[in-house]
């Protein structure tokens, strides 16, 4: 072991006292920022899952002066077979108004192959009664959001009248009821892609078709694809949907800066204690330096200091921001009706190794930069004057 080493384990041990303070500034810190870590992303991954995971990374609507896609068929195969798409949905989709006694509502009546659809937004997961799957195989049937069919006041097996402006009236039997938490779960209902032509009086067309990608950071680039080899409109869900990327990256720019902000706090909190030991240590210091210790060596002994320091803090702080974010994510989240987080039942939690192993390097690191100041402090004393305050 290098004396220099040797030397900073020992100063770390004789003040206690000092070194539980920085010990313990920092890994209040680095809990802090551990437990903010795994929220933001936990946050982050389930407004992924509530927005993104049920959206059509593309969307591709009809040409120029055009209300429908005819030759969809051919379409959609030439949009399968481009790098990335994973699945392909037609939809034909118009407004129509809901009846059932007295009731009566409005909302946008979706016709869709069930099978290609549930691919692509997961409604499957958020039936509540009844079954998805059940339009391929019943004529003239419905799958409706939980808020539509409470304000109807209808329940599953029901038919309501869906009527509209130019459009042939039908009689629709619910055959499932859903719930996704978001404002869909009154504007939106399902129907099978041939009860919808049926309703809209239209022949074999559609007026959208949707796109899922393996990896929708692709969706622009799928989108420029689509136009170029279709002719076809493609919009991607970071066009359509703005919003979501602001918001995220709203939350990422201020949780940075706050992170930033605990750690250099925490550092500052270690300087102090340096400094303290530098003058506690003058007597010693002037010792070594009429011993021979080099100016660099004394540098060296405080800026290990800090450094040991830091990763003390680092390493305490992280274990006990695993422990609090484990505890905090058991933490039931009451049920609403009006977030988007509505169907989480416990608050997100997600640790990710390499986020523990970036703030332990992070912290260590800056300690030792933030040691230099002290280190150099000590260092420049004069042998001669340090003995003499001994």
């Amino acid at each position: 072991m290098r004396y220099e080493l040797f030397i900073a384990l020992r100063q770390i041990r004789a003040r206690k006292f000092q070194t539980l303070l920085s010990v313990g500034a920092i890994a209040l810190a680095v809990m802090v920022l551990t437990f903010s870590q795994a929220l933001m992303v936990g946050f982050t991954g389930e407004l992924y899952n509530a927005t993104v995971e049920k959206l059509p990374h593309v969307s591709v609507s009809p040409q120029d002066g055009e209300d429908y896609i005819y030759l969809y068929r051919t379409l959609t195969e030439r949009i399968n077979s481009i790098e990335g798409v994973t699945t392909v949905s037609p939809f034909l989709t118009g407004q129509a108004s809901f009846r059932f006694r007295d009731n009566s509502r409005n909302a946008e009546l979706r016709g869709v192959i069930p099978s290609q659809e549930s691919e692509i937004s997961h409604i499957e997961e958020d039936v509540v009664e009844g079954n998805f799957r059940e339009l391929e195989f019943s004529r003239n049937s419905v799958v409706i959001g939980s808020r539509l069919a409470d304000k109807l006041e209808v329940n599953l097996g029901d038919s309501v009248s869906v009527t509209f402006p130019n459009a042939n009236p039908l009689s629709l039997r619910v055959v499932g009821i859903f719930h996704t938490g978001s404002p869909l779960d009154e504007s939106l209902t399902y129907t099978s892609l041939e009860t919808a032509r049926q309703f809209y009086d239209v022949p074999d067309v559609v007026n959208g078709i949707s796109v899922r990608l393996s990896d929708f950071h692709m969706d622009q680039e799928v989108a420029v694809q689509i136009e170029e080899e279709t002719g076809y409109n493609a919009r991607g869900w970071t066009e359509t949907n703005p919003a979501i990327l602001r918001t995220i990256a709203i939350e990422t720019t201020s949780g940075n800066v706050i992170y930033g902000l605990i750690i250099v706090i925490a550092s500052f909190g270690v300087v102090s204690t340096l400094n303290l030991s530098v003058i506690g240590a003058t007597g010693q210091i002037g010792m070594l330096r009429a011993m021979g210790a080099s100016v660099s060596s004394i540098q060296r002994i405080f800026i290990l200091q800090s450094g040991i320091l830091g990763l003390l803090g680092a390493l305490v702080g992280t274990f006990a921001g695993i422990l609090a974010s484990l505890a905090i994510g058991q933490y039931e989240i009451p049920g609403t009706e009006s977030d988007i987080y509505a169907g989480m039942n416990y608050i997100p939690i997600i640790i990710r190794a390499q986020d523990i192993i970036f703030i332990i390097v992070a912290v260590f690191l800056l300690n030792l930069i933030t040691g230099i100041y002290p280190a150099r402090q000590a260092a420049k004393l004069d042998p001669v004057k340090a003995i003499s305050t001994r």
